[in-house]
């Protein structure tokens, strides 16, 4: 990390040419005041208040009967809005859960699932090939959706441009030192740090990230070193091994893999209970998913005849940003359904400017409120990414043998 950035370029300087040093400084430069602009530098993302309506729908309970929970006392009273809208935090949500659970024993997995005594922990890699994909916005919206049910998640970004990372409120350039991501738990030589060392609370209730960071490209150059010496776990098992050291206090481990098939893909596959795979319904995503697929066999296999032990419950291909109006996407869709079967969710992540425009400001379509880009449009969205969401959840669920 650069100790002070140069100045920026003036309109009357012209260069012909700025080497990769220089290059990375007027952009990280131009990031860090853009950020300031938009941010104050004391600011932290916050997860935003819901309705009662929300709180009701996320609780399985009628709107009626939350607002008597309130009038009788029971559970965290809620905040007073604009107009007398009664409005709860996550927080709040939570607690009512475990007053369903004690009250409610039958539906105790309905209101608050998560794993119980013999359930093991899942790992969901979220992997592919293509840049673009939408591998990062899923990985963030799933963590997202499952804190909001309340299970327990940590979110580890692996890839070094720390996109999930910034989703989260971090900016990796600015706001991490280093060793802060997990290339500080899995690294082979004496700096190597406990993986609660480099898990962060973050805003949202129920989720912990583990941020990823340009570091993260040191272990993919420290591994073949490594492999030649006696004594240290292989590169496969390292992820496995420091998340089996804080397994009994998520539910869920979401792993964002960078888009490359490279030593720390290969380990969080290895880890990895479940594997989704997004994919954009256009030719040459289908094209690369193919050689990610053949690559992927041929290196895991290697992986297996080295002592890796796989504990994959499923592979499951996700359709993103899809435009069912589109003929060919459809078609393209169609082509994956006949090869993959049930193993293409039957819902895609439709194409949505909602989900867009939560993009851009660096939040999932559950951070965003109705107004901020029409109801319809939101609500379409909010649709799409429920179903998908839902359908990971009983991926999960199944894993764990419940009906």
């Amino acid at each position: 990390m650069a100790s002070k950035a140069a100045p920026l370029p003036t309109s009357n300087e012209v260069p012909q040419q700025m080497g990769f040093d220089r290059l990375a400084e007027v952009l990280s430069s131009r990031i860090s005041k853009m950020r300031q602009k938009i941010y104050a530098p004391d600011a932290r993302k916050q997860l935003r208040k819901f309705s009662s309506g929300e709180a009701s729908k996320l609780l399985g309970i009628s709107d009626s009967h939350l607002r008597q929970l309130s009038i009788d006392g029971i559970g965290p009273q809620p905040e007073l809005g604009a107009g007398g809208k009664r409005l709860y935090s996550l927080a709040d949500i939570n607690v009512l859960r475990q007053h369903f659970a004690g009250t409610r024993p039958k539906n105790a997995l309905q209101v608050f699932p998560r794993r119980r005594p013999g359930e093991k922990l899942q790992v969901i890699a979220c992997a592919s090939f293509k840049g673009g994909s939408g591998k990062t916005t899923t990985s963030a919206t799933a963590a997202h959706y499952l804190a909001l049910r309340g299970y327990r998640v940590l979110a580890i970004d692996l890839d070094p441009q720390g996109s999930m990372t910034a989703i989260f409120g971090i900016q990796p350039e600015t706001d991490l030192g280093d060793n802060e991501s997990l290339y500080g738990a899995i690294r082979y030589d004496d700096d190597r740090r406990d993986i609660r060392d480099v898990i962060r609370e973050t805003y949202f209730e129920g989720i912990d990230l583990i941020p990823g960071a340009i570091e993260l490209q040191e272990w993919e150059h420290e591994v073949p070193v490594a492999m030649q010496q006696r004594g240290t776990s292989p590169f496969f098992r390292r992820i496995a091994e420091v998340l089996a050291e804080v397994e009994d206090d998520y539910d869920v481990v979401v792993l964002d893999c960078p888009p490359q098939l490279g030593f720390l893909t290969l380990s969080a596959l290895t880890a990895a209970t479940g594997v989704l795979i997004p994919v954009f319904p256009h030719m040459l995503d289908v094209m690369s998913l193919s050689a990610f697929l053949l690559m992927a066999s041929d290196l895991l296999n290697v992986v297996e005849k080295r002592g890796g032990a796989f504990q994959r419950d499923w592979i499951n291909f996700l359709i993103t940003r899809h435009n069912p109006n589109d003929a060919t996407e459809v078609d393209i869709v169609s082509l994956l359904r006949s090869l993959f079967k049930q193993q293409v969710l039957t819902r895609p992540a439709v194409q949505s400017a909602a989900i867009s425009s939560a993009g851009l400001f660096r939040r999932t379509i559950y951070e965003i409120d109705r107004g901020d880009v029409g109801r319809g449009t939101y609500d379409r969205a909010l649709e799409s990414m429920n179903g998908v969401c839902e359908e990971i959840e009983s991926l999960l669920t199944k894993s764990w043998g419940r009906t």
